[in-house]
């Protein structure tokens, strides 16, 4: 195991692709002051920690902060790629939740009267003036045990009138999914971002809470070949508490989970289902967590991870095969080709059972213009 110090001094060099050569030195000072402060860390409490006899001038901080030669988002970059040096393979665990960051000053860019989720209540809401963060942070668990540590790895600031949490949430989600192209996600947030998971996002499983109230649909039925539109969606499910109020004993499965650094045993019960207002493209999987002492209370959440489960509504690829007429055999070659010209051409989904022919009754309509003599005998001629 290297030094502290030497660690410390790696991650610092490895930041200077961000900034210029000026830029990287006044950086160098902020971040060490920032270890070394003990009260508030703002740009005169660190410069008070600092060596007086090597930092720049007073100035220089507060400049390099407001209008300095430096980008963000390569700062953001590296961060991500000293983050992801302390993940083993497999999918990156990533969580995402939004924050209030108390800046309530006139000239503050962006500040904005938003809910305090820290002081609100289910009774009472509290809302205060700031500064309302996207924050998408990887989860990493520290070798020294305990609570796992999420390392943030990109922020994005909500403006009143501007994009919506949701919208900044899959852009950042997005831009990591460029950041590291061979890494698969599993994104885990609560249940005002579960819109995400009809958003596409490349590479990613998303895990998030589900209403108690949501209104859930069975499999999108398979096409009936009548005119008019297709079903979207199966038939309406009871709402979650109601569908685990109806599962038996024997269909409940105990499993071991992490809870705050610890580990907790609950019953867990799953559900392929279709949440249409969220996702209408693919099934999502209802997953009811209940704690099999009864002290705590019934958790719902979802995942649109499904176990390899191919969905029943998807669009399975087709090949096209030209079906033989009816009674083609002993005619001459040019009858024959006429005969197949005249026929319907029938699609068939790999995987299903009897395929999916959709020119049965054209095919029926042509067969039955043709002589009789040259179609043979069918089931709709008299006897």
């Amino acid at each position: 195991m290297r030094p502290a110090g030497s660690a410390w001094k790696s991650v610092l060099a490895a930041t200077a692709t961000a900034f210029t050569s000026p830029s990287h030195a006044l950086f160098i000072d902020l971040a060490c002051a920032w270890v070394c402060a003990t009260g508030r860390r703002t740009i005169c409490g660190m410069v008070a920690v600092m060596d007086p006899t090597s930092r720049g001038a007073h100035d220089a901080y507060h400049r390099l902060v407001r209008a300095g030669a430096w980008s963000l988002d390569a700062l953001w970059g590296v961060i991500v790629t000293l983050a992801v040096a302390h993940v083993g393979p497999g999918p990156i665990v990533v969580v995402l939740d939004d924050t209030l960051l108390h800046r309530p000053g006139r000239k503050v860019d962006g500040a904005g009267s938003w809910r305090d989720a820290v002081r609100s209540t289910a009774n009472r809401v509290v809302h205060a003036r700031g500064l309302n963060l996207v924050v998408l942070a990887v989860r990493i668990n520290p070798p020294w045990g305990g609570m796992p540590i999420a390392v943030p790895v990109g922020v994005s600031l909500h403006r009143k009138g501007g994009d919506t949490l949701g919208q900044l949430a899959a852009a950042l989600v997005r831009r990591l999914a460029e950041r590291l192209p061979e890494r698969d996600f599993v994104l885990c947030a609560d249940g005002a971002y579960a819109t995400l998971a009809g958003q596409s996002l490349p590479r990613t499983t998303v895990v998030s809470r589900l209403r108690r109230d949501a209104a859930l649909y069975g499999p999108r039925p398979p096409r009936t070949g009548r005119r008019g539109r297709p079903r979207l969606r199966g038939e309406r499910l009871p709402t979650p508490p109601e569908l685990a109020a109806g599962v038996v004993a024997r269909d409940w499965s105990k499993v071991t989970v992490e809870w705050r650094g610890r580990t907790e045993t609950r019953l867990v019960w799953s559900k392929e289902v279709l949440w249409f207002r969220v996702c209408r493209q693919a099934l999502v999987r209802l997953v009811v967590m209940r704690d099999p002492k009864g002290l705590e209370p019934d958790d719902y959440f979802f995942t649109t991870d499904l176990l390899h489960h191919r969905p029943r509504h998807g669009r399975p690829g087709c090949h096209l095969r030209l079906r033989r007429p009816v009674g083609h055999r002993g005619l001459p070659p040019r009858r024959q080709a006429t005969c197949r010209r005249r026929a319907a051409t029938v699609l068939e989904a790999p995987g299903t059972r009897a395929g999916c022919r959709l020119g049965v009754l054209d095919a029926r309509r042509r067969l039955a213009r043709l002589p009789r003599r040259l179609r043979g005998p069918t089931c709709d001629d008299p006897p």
